[in-house]
């Protein structure tokens, strides 16, 4: 399997060539005291299982299928949010970026700027978010090939910027519909390190103007990308998702985490002494 390029460092979490991390949060920051009971839950399970945290949620969702669809507090108020649950929570916070002009302020609070998947080729927002000197995370677009998404991570690169991360989220199939290759994570973890976006990938997309899913999915999807060698999973998740202002059909119940990343520790877990074990035995053979 194909090693990938150095760790990202978002905050204090390391993501790549080391042990797995998680990106978790719900879709939309709804309210900060959402906002830090998720992240508070999150913190506890990671730290019990040695999982790396970053908080996720999204001040502003700016493709909603429908213009009658909530979009979240906005930039001011959702950073103020973010702000207060890595001060509270002590977790590292991401979000979307989705206009160059929203970066900096952005790079104020995050230490993860999020790279919508139908944005990540837009040059200039991957510039922007690049100088702010924060990770960045490109999502790839459902009409990229995971080997075309070395371009994207050197915008990054040629900007100045290291620390950059890959996100899978599955490819057009048809109308609606995604599907996984899992080839695509051995293939982006050799231009950076590979985080699986597990809720995101169980979508329908635009069903009656508003997106779908198939929640049940999740847990098969994640231990999937797990075993292919992804090197953190992205999952929203709600403590009641039917009720999410966002994305509901797809946001994992937030009770039901502790199983599903007991699971995929153990998948993690032995992947790498295979990769161990196959190290050692090719060290041992006659050259």
């Amino acid at each position: 399997m194909t090693e990938p390029l150095p760790a990202c460092r978002v905050g204090p979490v390391r993501i790549g060539q080391g042990r797995l991390a998680l990106i978790a949060g719900p879709c939309m920051a709804e309210s900060l005291d959402l906002c830090l009971g998720v992240a508070e839950h999150l913190v506890r399970l990671c730290r019990r299982l040695e999982i790396g945290y970053v908080f996720k949620a999204s001040y502003d969702k700016a493709n909603r299928t429908s213009a009658a669809s909530p979009r979240g507090p906005g930039l001011q108020r959702g950073l103020e949010w973010l702000a207060a649950v890595r001060e509270k929570v002590g977790a590292p916070v991401t979000s979307d970026v989705h206009d160059p002009s929203q970066a900096a302020a952005a790079g104020g609070v995050l230490d993860c700027l999020q790279i919508p998947a139908f944005l990540c080729r837009q040059s200039d927002l991957l510039t922007a978010a690049a100088a702010t000197g924060k990770a960045v995370n490109v999502k790839k677009g459902q009409f990229v090939s995971p080997w075309n998404m070395r371009y994207a991570v050197e915008k990054v690169r040629a900007a100045g910027n290291d620390n950059v991360l890959l996100t899978e989220r599955g490819t057009t199939f048809g109308y609606d519909l995604l599907v996984n290759d899992f080839r695509s994570i051995p293939v982006m973890r050799s231009f950076a390190p590979v985080v699986f976006d597990v809720t995101h990938s169980v979508q329908q997309l635009g069903t009656g103007g508003q997106t779908g899913g198939q929640r049940e999915f999740v847990p098969v999807l994640a231990r999937a990308a797990v075993a292919a060698g992804a090197d953190a999973l992205f999952i929203e998740t709600h403590p009641d998702p039917d009720k999410a202002a966002s994305d509901a059909a797809s946001q994992w119940p937030l009770e039901r985490m502790e199983e599903l990343l007991d699971v995929c520790r153990a998948v993690h877990d032995a992947v790498n002494r295979t990769r161990t074990q196959d190290a050692e035995s090719a060290s041992r053979r006659p050259t």
